[in-house]
């Protein structure tokens, strides 16, 4: 459909601004809030918010907000412009069949997108069980020890090991030395990290140019890109015996056949699990598996699920570890990833309990055998492929017709991979048929004359396998019940209805997290993440196939330009840990280009999240502590003294604004003066952008670069923990040294795998600024900090607002302090928090940015009445917290230090409470029509990390939740 026709699609009763739809409060509603805050307006509230000197003067400069039908049209014809083609160019990325159970209840389904990270693990049952079942697939199928809850891509995966390597080896010095037949993407993105890191990389080939003794670190790919598959086992052999770490990037579904890496004595075994069910979708999003030695499971970057006990010693999941991570740790992190890729890792782990593990070896054995079949007809046709043993990959030489073939087949609907002018690579999968090998084989037979005539897939015999036996897997894999009970899609759909209705999603109730921006992500969003025109496009395709996603990443560059004031963006990064260290390494090349290369400090608030300063280090910056005044502010004289003490080193500051603690600083322009001034760049901490849309623009009062949230201010949803994408701002100086395609040579190179990072979910964030336009999403930054204020001032009666600006109010989110309580009645934050799901809602962030509070963030999508609801039920806590503080209920034994309580306990037959039962599971006589059953009582962490599993629970165990499920 043409632009021009759009209007004529639309009724009168579809033109509804969509703005309406995503915002919670209609008007009636945002003036009774603006009634009891005292404020005139909005603009009078936003007055007294945000400071005069960085408010922005002129509107969003953005086109006409669409309707939902207008924007769905819209984004029909730009996936026209893409084109479906059969994809055979492999080098990581495969087109694969999502079963439709998994899809419709998982992928389509908002009880599992709109989930938060699971650090609730008593709300978070579902997620965490599936997050579980993820990690014994990894295990299995690599014959590792120990495996995480997934990573950001393959390549940024390989990237994390060589890190690990560097931190727990036990030589000093050396290389990291790399496959030469890695994937392309791979050594791109480590080559960045090297750099940024100061680690030496060397790239050959691992049988003869690799020297155990130079190096403290290697990784071999296993298939190759090119599909070879060669034994490693002696070259593992001779840098183990040298004390070199091996990390093995590999594939899950070649592991079905072949011997896994943890059989031949690898440290690291790394991956895709994209084509376990999740689509290719331009690049991603993708969940990567990283498993390793258990002796490593402290180093080990990423969320580890283990499995503790609850208050009634039932077996219950949990994220175990986390004392690993960045916000525990920060500079001192084993990882800067703050997002995972929950979503995706939940579709591929259902997917293996789907098929099993004898359908998964089946789907092996016949991508296997179309490859074998394909080499096998190559050489009846003259041409003689490169290996003689391959998984699913067979690699021709084609002295200078490469691009001639690849042509041809691209005519007949085929996409190939031209691996240089003389060999073309041609990859099988899942979804590979007889006509696709005939229609390779025409290309191969047409033209100068090579070929010997046309082959039929009939005329061509199907090998069983060119898998040396000395490579065949012998031993066995996903054995647990898990993975032989749901083979039906009866029993798969119930399951999966099972897991969800463990938790607690933005579905269900307001999920009122400080920092992350649980907001609506509107069905008609989510919509296009679907279509085979976005979802079945491979990251190297051809950019004449791509046209689509072009126009769709380009406007939405403008769109964010248009919106933080910034000269350019670059999408590429896949989550805002990603964000910050393109943004870094834009920073440090600007000075290296300046000859001013030893900058590398960066001064950072010891109130930032943790991911900033580990992101610092990782970007090989040195970490600087700026304090903070007793408002929370950045203390400026501080931050004055730090800056002229380092002024010639001097790289950035890193700055969240608003504050973390939910004030707009006034502060910030002469923040950024003072960096500017003593030769530094100011990097913005985009995490709170949701409180800026048409209000103040980041790149027009000081800072230099940002990143933004895409799965936070722009509507990408959260997805149990990923996906997201964090794409980053910056000013026209630093615009050369953005990230490039992992393709292309570039200033910074590559952060992630694929050119345009997590494109498969870029049209929510598309759909979401056209739908909305220029003044929605000013309206939108406007209730937001309107419903932050609204609930501060319903709280302030009864829990202290620790931080507010000069006016009094806060931002788009409000911290209220717990420690007087505790010091008064030995009541915590996570006691409320724990209680707070006897009345059906997610916390609030606990104990951050201080120990001891809460902080609280409603967002703007979320009504009055919800909003409401939520501080009820924060006030009637409050009032039994009183009857503790008072001594009428018990210091030990109360509703808070007993929460949550589950429904076995209510069908106990005896109640030997101080409380009565209302009390306990109906509080403050909540309806029973809707009530949230927590599925498990309060858990044990420290049990869970003294005693860590981290797979699947024992059959008996699995066994005795099944039949209590019932």
């Amino acid at each position: 459909m043409k632009t021009a026709d759009l209007q004529a699609v639309v009724t009168a009763d579809e033109a509804d601004d969509f703005s309406t739809r995503h915002i919670g409060p209609d008007q009636e509603q945002i003036d009774a809030m603006l009634e009891s805050l005292g404020v005139a307006s909005l603009d009078d509230l936003i007055g007294q918010v945000i400071p005069a000197d960085i408010r922005s003067a002129r509107p969003l400069e953005l086109p006409p907000a669409l309707s939902e039908r207008q924007a769905l049209a819209r984004l029909r014809e730009m996936g026209t412009r893409n084109r479906h083609m059969v994809s055979m160019i492999g080098a990581g990325y495969h087109d694969t069949i999502l079963p439709s159970v998994i899809q419709r209840n998982v992928l389509e389904d908002p009880g599992w997108y709109t989930a938060y990270t699971p650090y609730q693990a008593e709300i978070s049952q579902g997620r965490l069980e599936a997050l579980m079942n993820f990690q014994q697939m990894v295990m299995d199928l690599t014959g590792m020890e120990i495996a995480n809850a997934s990573l950001l891509d393959e390549a940024t995966a390989v990237a994390e090991a060589m890190s690990m390597s560097l931190r727990v080896t036990k030589k000093s010095g050396g290389c990291f030395f790399v496959d030469e037949r890695a994937h392309p993407q791979t050594l791109a993105v480590l080559r960045t990290r090297a750099w940024s890191m100061g680690i030496e990389l060397r790239v050959g080939d691992i049988e003869t140019d690799f020297d155990p003794d130079a190096a403290f670190g290697m990784v071999i790919q296993y298939p190759a890109t090119d599909g070879g598959l060669r034994d490693p086992r002696a070259v593992i052999a001779r840098a183990r015996a040298a004390d070199v770490l091996v990390t093995v990037a590999t594939d899950l579904l070649a592991l079905t056949l072949l011997t896994p890496p943890g059989e031949m004595d690898a440290d690291i075994a790394v991956g895709s699990s994209q084509r376990f069910g999740v689509p290719m979708g331009f690049g991603g999003p993708h969940a990567a598996f990283f498993a390793t030695r258990d002796a490593f499971r402290r180093q080990m970057p990423g969320r580890l699920i283990g499995l503790s006990v609850d208050s009634a010693g039932n077996p219950a999941y949990r994220m175990a570890l986390q004392t690993r991570e960045q916000h525990i740790r920060r500079d001192k992190a084993t990882s800067n990833i703050c997002t995972a890729q929950v979503l995706l890792a939940v579709i591929a782990g259902c997917y293996a309990v789907y098929h099993g593990p004898e359908g998964l070896k089946r789907i092996a054995r016949r991508v296997h055998r179309k490859a074998a079949q394909l080499a096998d007809g190559l050489r009846r046709l003259g041409f003689q492929p490169e290996f003689d043993t391959f998984f699913d990959t067979v690699t021709v030489k084609v002295p200078g017709a490469a691009a001639a073939i690849a042509n041809r087949a691209a005519a007949a609907g085929v996409n190939l991979r031209v691996i240089d002018a003389g060999r073309i690579g041609i990859a099988c999968d899942q979804t590979t048929g007889a006509d696709n090998l005939e229609t390779v084989w025409r290309a191969f037979s047409e033209g100068d004359g090579h070929g010997r005539g046309r082959l039929q897939a009939a005329e061509v015999a199907v090998p069983d396998t060119v898998i040396p036996a000395a490579l065949r897997r012998s031993s066995g894999f996903m054995s647990h019940p898990v993975f032989h009970l749901y083979r039906n899609e009866t029993e798969m759909m119930r399951y999966l209805r099972r897991l969800r209705d463990k938790d607690i999603t933005l579905n269900r109730s307001m999920i009122p997290l400080g920092s992350c921006t649980m907001k609506l992500n509107a069905a008609t969003e989510m919509v296009p993440v679907s279509w085979p025109e976005f979802a079945d496009i491979h990251p190297h395709a051809p950019e004449t196939q791509t046209l689509g996603y072009q126009q769709l990443c380009r406007e939405l560059e403008s769109a964010l330009c248009a919106v933080t004031g910034y000269d350019a963006v670059s999408l590429q990064p896949n989550a805002g840990s990603q964000g910050e260290y393109a943004g870094l390494l834009a920073i440090r090349k600007y000075h290296e280009a300046r000859g001013e290369g030893q900058r590398n400090i960066c001064l950072i608030p010891d109130s930032a999240h943790g991911t900033n300063p580990a992101s610092a280090v990782m970007a090989g910056m040195k970490v600087v502590v700026v304090g903070g005044d007793a408002r929370g502010d950045v203390d400026v004289a501080d931050l004055r003294a730090k800056a002229e003490k380092h002024a010639g080193e001097l790289a950035a500051l890193m700055i969240t604004y608003p504050s973390t603690h939910g004030v707009f600083e006034g502060s910030i322009r002469e923040i950024c003066e003072i960096i500017h001034q003593h030769g530094g760049q100011v990097y913005m901490d985009g995490a709170n952008m949701n409180a800026m849309m048409g209000l103040v623009q980041p790149g027009k009062i000081g800072a230099d670069v940002s990143h933004l949230n895409l799965h936070k201010t722009f509507c990408i949803p959260h997805g149990g923990g990923g996906p997201g994408v964090g794409p980053i701002g910056v000013k026209a100086h630093l615009a050369p040294y953005l990230p490039v395609s992992p393709l292309e040579p570039g200033a910074v190179g590559a952060v992630s795998a694929a050119p345009w990072g997590s494109a498969g979910i870029l049209p929510i964030s598309w759909a979401y600024t056209a739908m909305t336009g220029g003044p929605g999403l000013t309206q939108c930054s406007k209730v937001a900090i309107l419903s932050a204020n609204y609930v501060a001032t319903r709280l302030s009666p009864h829990y202290p607002v620790l931080y507010t600006g000069a006016s009094g109010r806060v931002a788009h989110e409000c911290v209220i302090d717990i420690r007087p309580i505790k010091a008064a009645c030995g009541v915590t934050a996570e006691d409320i928090a724990k209680r707070l799901m006897d009345y059906g809602f997610h916390a609030p962030t606990m104990s951050f940015p201080v120990a001891e509070t809460l902080m609280i963030e409603p967002t703007e999508s979320e009504s009055k009445s919800e909003i409401d609801r939520f501080c009820d039920a924060m006030i009637r806590i409050r009032g039994e917290i009183a009857e503790i503080e008072s001594g009428a209920a018990d210091r030990a034994v109360n509703p808070l230090k007993k929460a949550p309580h589950t429904a076995s306990l209510l069908l106990a037959d005896s109640w030997d409470l101080p409380y009565s039962r209302q009390q306990a599971f109906f509080p403050g006589g909540g309806k029973t029509d809707s009530k949230y059953w927590p599925p498990t009582g309060r858990i044990d962490n420290v049990y869970g990390d003294r005693n860590l599993v981290c797979s699947c629970p024992p059959v008996e165990a699995y066994l005795d939740s099944q039949d209590s499920a019932g």
